[in-house]
């Protein structure tokens, strides 16, 4: 792992976070399965999900840490080092999200009410959708950094960063509307299961959430 992060920072101080992005995103994309899994109570999918999770996640932090200890402390480029830092703490959080969404749901083998749950795992989809058009966004990075954040690349990541928002944006729509179904329902409920499915649909929200600061980060860069 410290060799390839080496090998990538001598090539483009960019590549790395690309790397990093993509390991989150595949932690993130393995969501709405662990959500069907758990619908179908087949809890040692359940487990298995996570902890492909949980190894995705670990990658990401070693990949954080090594991007942190790795990066000059001065760089030839048109943006500040750390931008570039805090553009993969907020990376990471997405992994992270990913890690404390599926340990949840395994071990409160939490469920989704039957009336909710095609609503609640089109949400988790669309949420995954953020998280995958933020890194199709870094992926871009690398032609920003080559045209010195300048010139035509950059309307092309404004439009990426456009779409983002309009899919955070629905996602916030769908996190309301799913609030309101089960608050329709909490009287026929446990009160301690409603919280942790109020919590559950909050963290869901986050992956989109975080997606879009991602997104904010790259304007930052592209502003400087």
């Amino acid at each position: 792992m410290g060799s390839l992060i080496s090998d990538m920072l001598s090539r483009s101080p960019v590549a790395p976070l690309q790397e990093h992005i993509k390991t989150a995103c595949e932690a993130a994309v393995l969501l709405p399965e662990l959500f069907k899994a758990a619908h179908l109570n087949d809890w040692d999918k359940v487990k298995s999900i996570h902890m492909d999770i949980r190894s995705l996640e670990n990658d990401a932090d070693e990949m954080k840490l090594k991007i942190r200890s790795n990066l000059p402390k001065s760089l030839f480029m048109p943006v500040p080092r750390q931008d570039l830092l805090e553009l993969v703490l907020v990376q990471d959080k997405v992994a992270n999200l990913s890690k404390e969404i599926s340990a949840l749901v395994l071990r409160r083998k939490m469920q989704v009410p039957e009336s909710m749950y095609e609503a609640f795992l089109n949400f988790a989809k669309r949420s995954v959708d953020a998280a995958l058009k933020a890194k199709q966004s870094v992926d871009e990075l690398d032609e920003l950094y080559e045209t010195g954040f300048r010139g035509a690349e950059v309307k092309v990541v404004e439009k990426l960063i456009a779409k983002l928002d309009k899919i955070e944006t629905e996602t916030d729509v769908m996190q309301a509307s799913l609030q309101e179904d089960l608050f329709a329902m909490e009287l026929e409920m446990n009160p301690i299961e409603v919280m942790f499915l109020y919590r559950l649909i909050d963290l869901v929200a986050d992956v989109a959430d975080m997606a879009e600061r991602i997104g904010r980060r790259l304007e930052l860069l592209l502003a400087k």
